[in-house]
């Protein structure tokens, strides 16, 4: 098993993406907008409600940004590789529905030892003006990849930003509950990894059950930002990152902590019920 470190700074093929109303409603549901009140987020859930107009979650960013094409990062068992962090900006808020063109490049191939850490950029333009619309920043871990070199990181990964656990309480406390059946729903967006639905799979990556989307904890936290500290204006929010600490089985109740500084910036973590936090470090502007 190995790792294409060719593919480091080489941009992808460039390909076209398209999403419709009925695609980023389905998106909204996955992230549980509406499972506990149907009435809540009526502009993220529905496209027809009275004096309600239909708008879209931005971490919905993530999939526009989603699908550069013509490399392959190598071989190694998909059951080892989880979604390591996230970061999405909005030019402004997403439309409904709409085409991109989006490119994207391996940024760094990190060593942990325990495994690789792969970084990568993406960017989606807007295929109807020509604007910029999108900026994805992800990392994935592949377990049982690393061991390739003295630790050293080859290409050039985004810097870590400064992050600070405020010593004071938080401004936002938001419990957000998951159902069972969540990540069934949620991958019907796109993301058909059995890690998520199949036992057996998960069982090869050493789960003992499919475990939730890391990006669908990422989509209920920006909910929770948005409730919270934006009084439901969904496009308050114009940017979310952070790194996946933990896994969420489906069925866990989630509890977002949220600081704002002077400044208007956000720093947040997710955490489970039992304690533990699986979205960590997570910085948003709200």
């Amino acid at each position: 098993m190995s790792l294409n470190h060719d593919l480091i700074g080489v941009p992808s093929e460039a390909v076209r993406r398209s999403w419709t109303s009925k695609d980023t409603l389905l998106y909204a549901v996955g992230c549980g907008a509406g499972h506990d009140d149907p009435l809540a987020e009526l502009s993220l859930t529905t496209e027809n409600s009275h004096d309600i107009a239909q708008q879209v979650l931005p971490t919905y960013g993530v999939l526009v940004a989603s699908g550069g094409g013509g490399r392959k990062l190598g071989d190694f068992n998909p059951a080892m590789l989880v979604h390591g962090g996230q970061e999405v900006e909005l030019s402004r808020p997403l439309p409904v529905e709409g085409e991109v063109e989006v490119t994207s490049v391996i940024t760094g191939i990190e060593d942990k030892r325990s495994g690789a850490l792969i970084s990568s950029e993406s960017r989606a333009v807007d295929v109807a003006t020509g604007e910029d619309l999108v900026l994805s920043r992800s990392q994935i871990f592949i377990r049982g990849e690393g061991g390739f070199s003295d630790g050293t990181t080859g290409g050039s990964p985004a810097p870590a930003r400064e992050w600070v656990l405020p010593e004071r309480e938080p401004d936002l406390v938001a419990e957000m509950p998951t159902w069972p059946g969540q990540a069934l729903v949620y991958r019907l967006s796109g993301d058909r990894n059995p890690l998520h639905s199949d036992p057996v799979f998960a069982a090869r990556g050493n789960f003992e059950r499919p475990i939730l989307h890391g990006l669908c904890t990422y989509g209920i936290s920006a909910r929770a930002l948005i409730s919270g500290l934006a009084d439901g204006e969904v496009s308050a929010l114009t940017a979310i990152g952070g790194r996946f600490s933990a896994p969420v089985t489906p069925g866990d109740t989630l509890t977002v902590r949220a600081w704002r500084s002077d400044d208007g910036d956000v720093v947040f973590q997710t955490l489970r019920s039992d304690g533990t936090v699986c979205f960590d470090r997570g910085t948003a502007r709200v």
